[in-house]
C-alpha cells in the first residue's frame, strides 16, 4: 500500500491556553466535505515544519508559528496509508482565507464533536481536548 506523508496545523487561539482550534471542511475529491485540519503533502527536502508554513500560506493566505508536534497519526484509507503529522500553530499574519476549503469554524472543546471529522482526523480529538482549555 503507498504511504502518503503529510503535515497538519491544528491552529489554535494561544499556544498557552488553546480554548479555540480552527478546522475546515474539505472542498475537494472525494473526501469533500470532511472536516480536517489544514496542511497537505511534504515536498521533497522540506522539513515537516517548512511544509506547513506553506501548505497554510497556499490553503488560507496565512502565515502561521508552528509549535510543538502533538502527534503523528497512522491510519489505512482503502487506498493509501496515511502518516500525518499534527503539529500546534498560530497565526501571526494573514486572516484565514479560505483558498481550497468550503467552510471552516472556530471550535471551542465542548464543539469539538460538533463536525463530522475525516476518519484520520478524528483520531486525533481526544489528545487536542486534553490540552484544551
Amino acid at each position: 500500500m503507498k504511504t502518503i506523508r503529510v503535515v497538519a496545523a491544528v491552529i489554535c487561539d494561544c499556544f498557552d491556553e488553546k480554548s479555540k482550534i480552527f478546522a475546515t471542511a474539505r472542498g475537494y475529491g472525494e473526501l469533500k466535505g470532511g472536516w480536517e485540519f489544514p496542511g497537505g503533502k511534504i515536498e521533497s527536502g522540506e522539513t515537516p515544519q517548512e511544509a506547513l508554513k506553506r501548505e497554510i500560506m497556499e490553503e488560507l493566505n496565512t502565515k502561521i508559528k508552528v509549535g510543538d508536534l502533538i502527534d503523528t497519526i497512522e491510519y489505512d484509507y482503502p487506498a493509501f496509508h496515511l502518516s500525518m503529522a499534527c503539529f500546534w500553530a498560530k497565526v501571526t499574519a494573514g486572516h484565514l482565507e479560505l483558498k481550497e476549503a468550503e467552510a471552516a469554524k472556530w471550535l471551542t472543546k465542548d464543539q469539538l464533536n460538533s463536525v463530522a471529522w475525516l476518519p484520520a482526523d478524528v483520531t486525533l480529538i481526544d489528545k487536542i481536548r486534553e490540552y484544551m482549555k
